[in-house]
C-alpha cells in the first residue's frame, strides 16, 4: 500500500519536525538526529515536576501530541512501534528535570520498560529525583502476568499533567497516578490489521471478522468474533470491561486507533452510551483519535473510577488539539420541528393492489443496492445504491401511514416521505417529482400524464435534460413509452439507460466533475435504477 512518507528510514524523524514546526513555536525537539528524537516544551523553566513518557512512534497523536501545558513535558519517540533508546530517554530526562524531578510514564512493553528503567537509573546517577511508574490497563489477556499498557496511560497523562501544573510533588504526583493505574481498564478491537511504513500488510483478520483484544502495535486479539454491526462490537467489548468495573461512576475514553472514521465512531459512541455499562458511564473523553496504531481500523474504550479530584483533574484546560476534554454523558435530547415544517400527514387508507405494488417497487430497488453503488463509485461517490435502498426501506415501514386508497394524495404523501427519509440531491429531485405529480393528477390527468408532469417539473428544477447522463435518460423514454405497455416502457428504460454507458461527457450530477476515461463504458447508476424497476415490473 503506497504511503505519504520519503523513505520508511526518516518517517519518524521527518514527522517529528512536521509536529515541532507546526507548534507555533511552543515545541522544539533536542539534537541528536537521527539516534535521539526528543519533542520537548519550548517554555519549560523546570521549576515544577517534569513529565516524560514516550515509546514507539505510529500512536500520534501520541505521544509527541501530549506536550505542553498541563500535559507532558517531553515525548521520548522511538521507531515505529519500537522502543527509545537508553540514551534518547536520558536525553529527555537531563533536558527538561530540575530541582522538582520527573515521573516517568511508561507502557507495560518489554522494550519501554527496560530503556526507560535504565535511563532512570542513570539518571538517578548524575544526582536527579527520577521516579517511573508503569500503566498495564488492557485486560484483553488476563492470563498475562504482565498486561500492556494502552490507551488508558492517556488517564495518567492529564492528572499528573494537571498536578504538576499546579505544583505538585514527585511523590505525591506518583502516588496519586498509581492508584489511577490500578482502576484504569481498556480493551480494543478492530476490523483490520495495521500497515507498518515499508512492510507488506498482514491479512490476519478474515472478511465479516473483528479481533476482539488485539494490541497497539497489532499484536494478535485474545480472540476473533464474528463481526455484524458497531452495537453487537461495541457490546462485545463492554462484556469485557464490564467484570473489570466496580461501583461508582467512571469516566470512558473512546479511543480511535487511527483507521475508522469520525462517522463511524460517532455510532460507536451511541452504542457506548446505551450499553450495558452505561449506567457506570458518566462522563467520556472522545471519540478521538488520541493513541493510535497507524491506520488501524478499530476502537478502544477504557474507563477509571473518577474521583472527584481526578475529574478536576482530567477537566482541567489545555490548549493541546490533540486531548479533546470531557463531557457530561446525557440522555439524547429531541426538540420539536419548528412550526410550519412539522409534516402534516393525509389520512391513511389501505388499498391491496397498491400497497402490493409498492412494496414490490422497494424491494426491487432493495435488491439492486449493491450494484448499483458499484456503478456508482465509477462516475460519483459510490452511494447510489444505498441512497435509493434506504429510501424503499422508509416507504415499506411506512406504508401503514399511506394514502393507498387516494393516488392523487398517494403522489404528494411519497413525495413528502422521500423529501424526509432519501438524502442528496436525488432525494430532493424524485420528491418534486412525486409532489408535481400528485398536483397534475388533482387536475384531472392519468396517471401517465401526472408522471410526465412530475418529470417535466423535476427536469426544470433540477436542470437535467435527454442526454445529459441522468436517470432522465431512462425515465424519459419509459414514461413516453407507458401507454403503449409497460414492456414498451421496460424495453424503453432499458435502451435509455444502455445508451448513457456511450456518453463521454456528463452534463449534471457528480458524474459531471468525472472525465471522459472513467465514463465510457459505464452505465449510469440513476438510469440504470430506473431500467431494472421497469424490467421487473414488465415481468
Amino acid at each position: 500500500m503506497t504511503q505519504f512518507m520519503n523513505q520508511k528510514e526518516s518517517i519518524v524523524t521527518d514527522a517529528v519536525d512536521g509536529i515541532v514546526a507546526t507548534s507555533g513555536g511552543k515545541l522544539a525537539r533536542l539534537d541528536g538526529y537521527p539516534h535521539i528524537r526528543v519533542v520537548v516544551r519550548n517554555d519549560w523553566d523546570k521549576s515544577k515536576v517534569a513529565l516524560v513518557s514516550g515509546g514507539g512512534s505510529g500512536h500520534e497523536p501520541a505521544h509527541a501530541g501530549f506536550v505542553g501545558a498541563g500535559l507532558l513535558t517531553a515525548a521520548v519517540c522511538g521507531d515505529v512501534f519500537a522502543s527509545p533508546s537508553v540514551d534518547a530517554v536520558l536525553a529527555g530526562i537531563l533536558a527538561v528535570t530540575g530541582p522538582a524531578g520527573c515521573l516517568l510514564i511508561v507502557k507495560n512493553y518489554t522494550g519501554d520498560r527496560l530503556n526507560f528503567g535504565l535511563a532512570a537509573e542513570r539518571a538517578k546517577a548524575f544526582g536527579l529525583d527520577v521516579s517511573m511508574v508503569v500503566v498495564d490497563d488492557d485486560v484483553a489477556l488476563p492470563d498475562l502476568p504482565q498486561a500492556r499498557g494502552v490507551a488508558g496511560t492517556l488517564f495518567v497523562h492529564k492528572i499528573a499533567g494537571a498536578m504538576a501544573e499546579a505544583g505538585a510533588s514527585l511523590d505525591e504526583i506518583t502516588a496519586r497516578v498509581e492508584n489511577v493505574i490500578a482502576g484504569t481498564k481498556t480493551i480494543g478491537m478492530s476490523l483490520d490489521t495495521c500497515t507498518v511504513p515499508g512492510s507488506p500488510k498482514e491479512a490476519r483478520i478474515p472478511k465479516g471478522m473483528a479481533e476482539l483484544g488485539l494490541g497497539i502495535h497489532g499484536e494478535a486479539g485474545v480472540e476473533q468474533i464474528q463481526y455484524t454491526d458497531a452495537r453487537q462490537a461495541m457490546d462485545a467489548v463492554c462484556a469485557k470491561l464490564a467484570s473489570h468495573m466496580g461501583a461508582g461512576s467512571h469516566v470512558a475514553l473512546l479511543n480511535n486507533l487511527g483507521g475508522t472514521s469520525v462517522l463511524e465512531m460517532a455510532v460507536l459512541a451511541n452504542e457506548l452510551a446505551r450499553s450495558e455499562i452505561a449506567g457506570k458511564l458518566k462522563w467520556i473523553i472522545g471519540p478521538a483519535a488520541m493513541v493510535t496504531s497507524l491506520d488501524m481500523r478499530g476502537f478502544s474504550v477504557s474507563v477509571y473510577p473518577a474521583t472527584n479530584e481526578d475529574l478536576q483533574a482530567l477537566s482541567e484546560p489545555t490548549s493541546l488539539a490533540a486531548w479533546p476534554g470531557v463531557a457530561g454523558i446525557a440522555p439524547v435530547t429531541v426538540l420539536n420541528l419548528p412550526d410550519g415544517l412539522a409534516p402534516i400527514k393525509p389520512l391513511a387508507s389501505e388499498h391491496a393492489e397498491t400497497r402490493t405494488f409498492l412494496t414490490q417497487c422497494c424491494e426491487i430497488l432493495i435488491a439492486c443496492e449493491s450494484d448499483l453503488n458499484v456503478l456508482d463509485a465509477k462516475s460519483g461517490d459510490g452511494d447510489t445504491g444505498s441512497t435509493l435502498a434506504g429510501a424503499a426501506h422508509a416507504l415499506i415501514a411506512s406504508m401503514d401511514t399511506l394514502p393507498l386508497a387516494d393516488h392523487t394524495q398517494l403522489y404528494r404523501a411519497l413525495g413528502q416521505e422521500l423529501s424526509q427519509t432519501m438524502g442528496g440531491s436525488s432525494g430532493v429531485l424524485l420528491a418534486i417529482f412525486f409532489a408535481a405529480a400528485g398536483d397534475a393528477a388533482s387536475s384531472g390527468l392519468s396517471m401517465t400524464g401526472a408522471l410526465k408532469a412530475g418529470l417535466a417539473r423535476m427536469q426544470e428544477i433540477g436542470g437535467a435534460d435527454l442526454g445529459d447522463r441522468t436517470m432522465v435518460d431512462a425515465l424519459h423514454p419509459a414514461l413516453d413509452a407507458l401507454d403503449e405497455s409497460l414492456a414498451a416502457a421496460a424495453k424503453a428504460a432499458r435502451a435509455g439507460a444502455d445508451h448513457t454507458s456511450t456518453m463521454i461527457k456528463a452534463n449534471a450530477g457528480r458524474a459531471a466533475y468525472i472525465n471522459a476515461q472513467q465514463l465510457e463504458g459505464h452505465t449510469d447508476p440513476g438510469a440504470e435504477a430506473v431500467a431494472r424497476l421497469f424490467e421487473h415490473l414488465r415481468g
